[in-house]
């Protein structure tokens, strides 16, 4: 698996104008999109010449498995995209990425334009996605391309899996790995900024359920009100929060928190001038590097059931603790494993720097390549502080540095057939 000497060329215009293509497609968790836009890039993937598997999940099937990770978008159908290339004489390397993206939010944010415009400007791809993860997605496409364009054969096969879903949970992931699609080895190509990330925390989606006494506002002290009473809630998940983060992993110390717990939606009461006596609020709490997500779960409900101990009222009515939606563990390989090398080494001799190399405080697909025994990095262009957030965008700069990485990586664990 020795390293080529010369660098197969990239189409680094028809990479860009085909993320830009592939944002065009609104492809938002759980729409009809999703499935249109793996349809999209089945064609790509057949026109490169790769053998293509593209399949309808059997979603009842996959949602009734023991271990299905959850899923938080409702959907009529989901579907699965393999492509294969190579030889069968050496190891296989997974090259993974997500085609679901995030809604774009308040239109009013999006200074630069359209969210699915796929605009190219100043260096620079916007759009919902253009980070999180369809450029490295085509990253993978066009990283194999250039090996193929330059004539060369692999003894190993690469395996591009695009995937639905991972915005949710993992369903994609899930479906692509029952259905027999594992190698030796896989890069995950999300928002890396070139950073190598071996390791990512986890994130369970929790929803709390207390309940009041309503009474007319005006003599609002002879009922209970469900929103001064969260107030105590919400002292004791801050600090549970603090306890969590205490002696963390040193890959996570960049992170302030690294396993965050927060709430993100809030609903209390039905009429302005009543006492609210209902509240309904959803978060997510996030799970330590080797810590079972079952442990973590325990962890939150003992803490609500102490706190709600404390209260007079909240102890005769303590608040639910509801878990659904994506359930993310954490996922990890060691910092000295043999693939954390071979990126970090191949990223330092074709761009000059060694990669800094750190754990990732939300949840991804990772955990489930690691849980099925291959091991999983991320690698990729872009930056998570991009992802979600209005005016999103990944500079090309960053896609042309992770496809020529991505080359030499295929190059060298694949190896070069004579």
């Amino acid at each position: 698996m020795s390293q080529t000497s010369t660098l197969p060329t990239l189409e680094t215009s028809a990479m860009i104008e085909c993320l830009s293509d592939l944002i065009k497609i609104p492809s938002v968790t759980g729409s009809s999109a999703e499935g249109r836009a793996q349809h999209w890039f089945a064609e790509r993937l057949r026109a490169n010449g790769l053998e293509t598997d593209l399949w309808q999940i059997d979603l009842a099937e996959v949602t009734s498995a023991q271990n299905f990770p959850g899923m938080q978008a409702p959907r009529e159908e989901a579907w699965g995209l393999v492509g294969t290339w190579g030889g069968n004489t050496g190891p296989v390397l997974i090259l993974n990425g997500h085609i679901d993206v995030v809604p774009p939010g308040d239109l009013s944010q999006w200074t630069s334009g359209d969210p699915f415009s796929g605009r190219v400007s100043e260096g620079k791809v916007f759009g919902r996605g253009a980070c999180d993860m369809k450029a490295g997605l085509i990253c993978n496409l066009f990283a194999l391309k250039a090996i193929q364009d330059a004539g060369l054969k692999l003894k190993g096969k690469v395996m591009i899996q695009s995937v639905v879903g991972e915005e949710d949970g993992g369903l994609g992931t899930f479906a692509t790995l029952r259905r027999g699609f594992k190698g030796d080895a896989a890069i995950i190509t999300e928002p890396t900024e070139l950073s190598v990330i071996p390791a990512c925390a986890g994130a369970l989606t929790f929803r709390l359920h207390l309940k009041g006494l309503s009474i007319h506002a005006s003599v609002r002290r002879s009922g209970v009100s469900t929103i001064e009473k969260f107030w105590t809630i919400w002292r004791e998940l801050e600090a549970l929060e603090s306890r969590r983060n205490q002696n963390a992993s040193p890959l996570m110390s960049r992170f302030s928190p690294p396993y965050a717990l927060s709430v993100g939606t809030m609903q209390a009461g039905n009429w302005p001038s009543s006492v609210p006596d209902e509240l309904t609020c959803e978060g997510r709490l996030g799970v330590a590097l080797g810590e079972a997500p079952e442990d973590a779960r325990r962890e939150f409900e003992e803490a609500m059931s102490r706190v709600c101990q404390s209260d007079d009222w909240l102890r005769q009515h303590p608040v639910r603790v509801e878990w659904f939606g994506g359930q993310f563990a954490s996922g990890q390989i060691g910092a000295d494993d043999p693939l954390v090398r071979l990126v970090c080494d191949t990223h330092k001799q074709l761009h000059g720097d060694s990669p800094m190399v750190h754990g990732a405080p939300y949840g991804s697909d990772l955990r489930l390549m690691t849980a099925a025994n291959i091991p999983t990095l991320h690698y990729g262009p872009g930056s998570v502080k991009h992802a979600h957030a209005p005016n999103e965008f990944v500079p090309v700069s960053d896609m042309v540095a992770t496809a020529q990485t991505l080359v030499q990586i295929i190059l060298q664990f694949c190896g070069v057939d004579d």
